[in-house]
């Protein structure tokens, strides 16, 4: 005998496929035998005859129990085909044939109709703004198969060719993978489908979404949403919900807040449930012609409130000046663009990087204290070439908020802007700050603070906007943060508004430095002068005589508050030359060293305000 062969496991003799005397070749299945519905094959273990076969269809056998044994010799082997083995194969085609074929619904290409309006509109489709955002093969898509709960209502074939994906495109993928690596690049990846339903939130679309924010969450990764749509979806069918109020949707993506960074971007119409979701994100990118709003012409209309066009409701310039957008872009490309830029600030240092010439900065302050100063120019001459991304610089005008890197490393800028309100701190602009340093504590971006401002702005009308309360948030926000802030005067720091801009106090920053062109006191100079003096100057009848006293004391204060004697009684750290700042930074940021972010440890620092 060449070999002996026993049962694999536990089960019935399903078939006989050689019967006993028959030749069979090596490697030929002798019989079949079922266990838990699923058929086993029993080969030869060489060539020759069937002998000893002691088992027949139906009977029970046992794992390791022997069934028959292979005597050499005989005519030529056969082989005997398994009953249904070509049938097997061809159904497996088959099955093979209907997944391609149903993938296929899902590419633009099978939906000329409505790629078309989408290109009318001069926009993208969704698939096309992922594949633009991703690196290359990398977008691995999660639930694309499904459809609208619709069926009660629509033959199933009309909703696998209408409503693919059910309006929403998500998965997971790379973004700057070869800037920062594989694993730091991963991040989620949502958007709203317009071709589908207007882009409306479905009972699937939602499923979808849950699924997409919890792998998120217990990955780590930054979410990038595209929120273009029409909010909720009041035709889906197959539901058991009344009005579909017990929804995780907005809880999920809000719980995010401070654990990954979230990305909004939007081109057109984004109403209600979309918009939501769009409020929640730590930055929202939008084109020209965005229009966003909590509810659409419908539902304004339904509500008595008039009736109005889409692009009447919420249109992007007023919003970017509102601070509703953070950055306003040319096009879907261009946001794009951005959105990559934006993810990478939290997704690691760069080695490939340059500076501008520092000197440049000892020339930007003028000599006369009272001509404005680009403050931009200050950003963008301090840190690396062509890496600032200024955000919300429609709102809050007063006020400069931008990432940028030094030597690599992203950190975040907040700079006092003369050229509005001569740098005064309005209500706006405390918001504007207070929620940008949220942003970098929350994910562990240092912070530069770049000082010349008189202070908070006052008045009637000031304090109408709510100042005693926005004010303060610059105050709590700085004073609770666990990253290095570093402080620089670039010329004035007054009063209230310059503590706020250095953290709360002088001594708060890890370091403050402060230029040749620095100044300081309690309030503005000539201001302190003509208070501290009021009664002296009055006494002075005559206007000229009265003007020429104001300058002289003002000349007297000045020469104290200049930063040089602010350094005498180290009240400030230090006085540097401009254009050695940006290696006192460097130093001072080093010497700080790492912090961590909820991106690499999972522990959340605290929550983002969404304003």
């Amino acid at each position: 005998m060449e070999g002996v062969c026993h049962s694999p496991l536990t089960g019935f003799v399903e078939e006989i496929v050689i019967a006993e005397g028959e030749n069979v070749a090596e490697g030929a299945t002798v019989l079949l035998v079922e266990a838990m519905k699923m058929h086993h094959e029993v080969t030869a273990p060489s060539a020759g005859v069937v002998r000893g076969l002691i088992v027949g269809k139906g009977d029970q056998v046992e794992e390791g129990q022997q069934l028959f044994e292979i005597e050499a010799g005989g005519a030529q082997a056969i082989v005997a085909d398994l009953p249904d083995a070509a049938s097997a194969e061809s159904a497996g085609a088959d099955l093979l044939a209907d997944v391609l074929a149903r993938r296929a619904k899902l590419e633009d290409e099978a939906r000329p109709d409505a790629v078309a309006k989408r290109r009318a509109l001069g926009r993208r489709t969704a698939r096309e703004n992922i594949t633009d955002l991703c690196d290359t093969g990398t977008f691995s898509e999660y639930g694309g198969l499904a459809i609208a709960a619709q069926r009660l209502r629509r033959p199933v074939e009309e909703l696998i060719d209408k409503t693919p994906g059910d309006g929403m495109v998500c998965g997971v993928g790379t973004v700057n993978a070869e800037t920062f690596g594989v694993e730091a690049a991963q991040c989620a990846l949502l958007s709203y489908d317009y071709t589908v339903l207007a882009g409306t939130q479905g009972v699937r679309n939602h499923r979808k979404t849950d699924r997409i924010l919890d792998i998120a969450e217990r990955q780590l990764l930054p979410v990038i949403l595209f929120a273009e749509g029409g909010g909720g979806r009041p035709g889906d069918t197959d539901q058991s919900e009344l009005f579909h109020l017990v929804v995780p949707t907005f809880r999920n993506f809000a719980k995010l807040s401070g654990l990954v960074p979230r990305v909004g971007v939007v081109s057109g119409r984004c109403f209600a449930g979309n918009a939501s979701l769009l409020g929640c994100c730590d930055v929202i990118i939008a084109t020209p012609d965005a229009t966003i709003g909590m509810g659409g012409p419908a539902m304004i209309e339904g509500g008595g409130l008039g009736t109005f066009t889409p692009e009447q409701v919420g249109p992007a310039k007023d919003l970017a000046t509102a601070g509703v957008i953070d950055l306003l872009v040319d096009d879907e490309a261009s946001a794009v663009d951005a959105a990559r830029r934006f993810v990478g600030y939290f997704q690691g240092p760069i080695s490939d990087w340059s500076a501008p010439d520092q000197t440049e900065l000892r020339t930007i302050v003028p000599d006369d204290s009272k001509r404005v100063h680009d403050a931009r120019a200050v950003v963008t001459g301090l840190f690396d070439t062509d890496s600032v991304m200024e955000l919300r610089p429609a709102f809050g005008r007063a006020m400069i908020t931008a990432f940028a890197r030094i030597e690599g490393h992203p950190v975040g800028v907040i700079a006092n802007d003369p050229s509005h309100l001569s740098g005064a701190i309005d209500a706006e602009a405390s918001d504007k700050a207070a929620r940008f340093i949220q942003l970098c504590d929350a994910f562990g971006i240092p912070i530069i603070s770049l000082v010349d401002t008189p202070g908070f702005m006052v008045g009637p009308d000031s304090e109408l906007t709510g100042m005693v309360r926005r004010s303060s948030r610059l105050f709590t926000a700085a004073a609770s943060i666990s990253v290095p802030f570093v402080s620089v005067v670039v010329r004035r720091a007054f009063g209230l508004g310059a503590q706020a801009m250095t953290g709360g106090d002088f001594h708060a920053p890890a370091i403050n430095l402060a230029w040749p062109s620095a100044e300081f006191g309690a309030m503005g100079v000539e201001g302190a002068v003509r208070l501290g003096f009021q009664r002296e100057l009055a006494e002075i009848e005559d206007e000229s005589a009265r003007e020429q006293r104001v300058a002289e004391l003002v000349e007297a204060v000045r020469a104290q508050s200049n930063a040089l004697n602010m350094a005498t009684f180290f009240e400030i750290d230090d006085v540097i030359d401009p254009a050695t700042t940006r290696a006192r930074l460097i130093s001072t940021l080093n010497a700080a060293g790492p912090v961590t972010s909820p991106l690499t440890t999972g522990i959340r620092r605290r929550t983002v305000d969404t304003w």
